[in-house]
């Protein structure tokens, strides 16, 4: 049982002078990231593979605990049938293995005309991934999130021990937070709401791990009694040895990093987990109150 948290992206200058110390390069953003967190949602992968030297780098700058997710590319995952490109996800795979310890589970989006009728194409991609590697599986089209398609594809991702992703948008679709927001965090939250699917929360395990991604109000508090709902989902599937991967979304990115925090420290309180590396900074390093 492992949990890791982290944000979907490192390179925010918004994070300097709070998240990361004043002054921070950009070319230390990662590091100063990795010694915070414990994971990062690569969305950078969505849009080009990355060159070795890339992979070096992130290697070089992370240690080995920390899980890197990278998303396979949208050249493969929004390009139509996805059995027609699986020759290029297995070479993205084999561009991930150098990561090694630090690989965490790629991360495969469809897109929201994927439906369930493509269901066969889609059991015949997973069946070419290699066993050694997780995969996380999101769908967008509504029809995945009824019966029986959905219970099809959980019997699916669960014959290959993959996860479903979960994306929770519920915290932005709430309007009492609305009222208290002014100028670009409500610009950027009505943004979210266009951006992001309105898709059914299932609290349901398919894999030996979790994938939640988890989209912020930019209001703390308005967030706190879905994180709380979340904390009493997940405690019991760790107590069953189920690893965790929480990914923290806010329309604007500035609080994201807290929103970890916030996780962190609510499952702390009802499980044995270890520390963030965020608690064993110095004093003086950058440091996000508590919501309480």
């Amino acid at each position: 049982m492992s949990i890791y948290l982290g944000c979907p992206i490192w390179s925010f200058k918004g994070w300097v002078g709070n998240f990361y110390p004043k002054g921070t390069k950009p070319a230390d953003f990662l590091r100063e990231y990795a010694r915070r967190l414990t994971t990062i949602e690569g969305n950078t992968t969505f849009y080009a593979i990355p060159a070795p030297k890339t992979i070096e780098s992130w290697i070089e700058h992370t240690p080995e605990t920390f899980r890197f997710c990278p998303k396979i590319p949208k050249a493969i995952s929004h390009n139509g049938k996805l059995l027609e490109y699986v020759d290029r996800a297995l070479y993205f795979v084999d561009v991930m293995r150098p990561l090694a310890t630090r690989l965490g589970p790629l991360f495969l989006q469809l897109p929201p005309r994927y439906s369930p009728n493509l269901l066969g194409d889609l059991e015949a991609f997973l069946s070419r991934m290699p066993r050694d590697i997780r995969l996380a599986v999101e769908v967008r089209h509504l029809d995945w999130f009824d019966s029986p398609h959905r219970e099809a594809l959980n019997q699916l991702l669960a014959s290959y021990n993959m996860a479903r992703v979960v994306i929770d948008t519920r915290p932005i679709r709430s309007l009492e937070g609305d009222q208290i927001l002014a100028g670009s965090s409500y610009e950027s939250l009505l943004e979210a709401r266009e951006r992001k699917p309105d898709v059914p929360v299932f609290m349901e395990r398919t894999g030996d791990f979790i994938f939640l991604r988890f989209i912020s109000h930019p209001d703390l508090v308005q967030n706190i009694e879905f994180i709380n709902e979340w904390v009493d989902y997940l405690v019991p599937q760790m107590q069953q040895n189920a690893d965790v991967f929480i990914f923290c979304h806010s329309p604007d990115n500035l609080i994201a990093p807290e929103i970890c925090r916030e996780f962190h420290r609510r499952l702390a309180s009802k499980i044995n987990i270890p520390p963030l590396p965020w608690d064993a900074l110095k004093p003086d390093a950058p440091e996000q109150p508590s919501l309480f």
